[in-house]
């Protein structure tokens, strides 16, 4: 009798994280959080995908809230209404191995009766063949190593130590370098989306969070061309655009609250207000080295 995938995971390598106990999970060679490995499992092993699915993917803490607002608000652009000031962008695009965990979203996510727009946080390398192997279009975004730690940081002390005081900084960039977080390594995450993004590039459109935010016009056109919706009308960027910025969508009422953690700063060069010469070499010659072979710099 095949084993169940509870019963592989639970003999996967566990380690700690942010001092709590098997946190994460070794999966293929990435860590995940524990409690997320079954379900990635099940995606990998039963999810069919649609040609006309569209799939948003990233590492955590790389601009995925902004990434689902805009691809959402390109897809249903001239329906009426606006989601986003009742829906935080995480209930309107569930991130699949997450959702059986929460209470985000009512989309059955293996209901292939129409198309869907999802999220994951998983490399490509573990994507279910249907995603491969169909038209279905996917959508990565990634964001300097720096930055994304910084971000991770607060988050994961919001997570985990809220009552606690934060973890040093120095380990939560042991834990980086290491590639001992959720999705890591980083840049083994990221040369698989951008390794085949070249390969296929009517596939997957590979976005840098800087280039969006420097170029926010031309991002954004890409994105709607590349998702088959593009801008046909005078001023439908600039409303799309007001429609998804970090400063509306922070004060929502919806994003208040429970839901604050997901709108911290959203600034490029944040982590420079942070780490020290020493941990920035570290970053640099652990991530960013593995990076710059493959032609990618941040």
């Amino acid at each position: 009798m095949a084993n169940s995938s509870s019963d592989l995971s639970r003999d996967l390598p566990k380690v700690n994280f942010w001092d709590e106990p098997d946190v994460l999970t070794q999966w293929e060679g990435f860590w995940l959080f524990t409690a997320l490995v079954d379900p990635a499992m099940t995606f990998r092993s039963n999810f069919v995908a649609r040609d006309d699915d569209v799939l948003l993917t990233s590492l955590p803490k790389t601009g995925t809230t902004w990434l689902m607002a805009l691809s959402h608000s390109i897809l249903k652009k001239g329906e009426r209404g606006d989601p986003l000031t009742t829906n935080n962008p995480h209930s309107l695009v569930p991130t699949i191995e997450s959702e059986p965990l929460s209470n985000h979203c009512n989309l059955d996510i293996y209901d292939a009766s129409a198309s869907r727009l999802l999220h994951t946080h998983l490399p490509y390398s573990v994507l279910p063949d249907s995603v491969k192997d169909s038209a279905c279009k996917i959508v990565y975004i990634a964001r300097s190593p720096k930055d994304t730690l910084i971000s991770m940081w607060h988050f994961y002390n919001v997570i985990f130590r809220r009552d606690r005081e934060p973890l040093p900084l120095d380990r939560a960039v042991d834990f980086f370098c290491s590639g001992m977080h959720p999705g890591g390594h980083f840049s083994d995450h990221v040369a698989e989306y951008w390794l085949e993004s070249r390969r296929r590039p009517d596939k997957i459109l590979f976005l840098k969070y800087e280039e969006i935010k420097s170029h926010p016009k031309r991002e954004i056109s890409r994105i709607a061309e590349f998702l088959g919706r593009p801008f046909t009308e005078e001023g439908e960027v600039e409303e799309l655009l007001w429609r998804c910025s970090f400063e509306r969508l922070k004060k929502l009422e919806v994003n208040k609250t429970a839901n604050a953690k997901f709108f911290r700063k959203g600034q490029v060069g944040d982590w420079k207000n942070y780490l020290t010469s020493d941990m920035e070499d570290r970053i640099n010659q652990t991530v960013g080295l593995k990076l710059e072979a493959l032609g990618l710099f941040f």
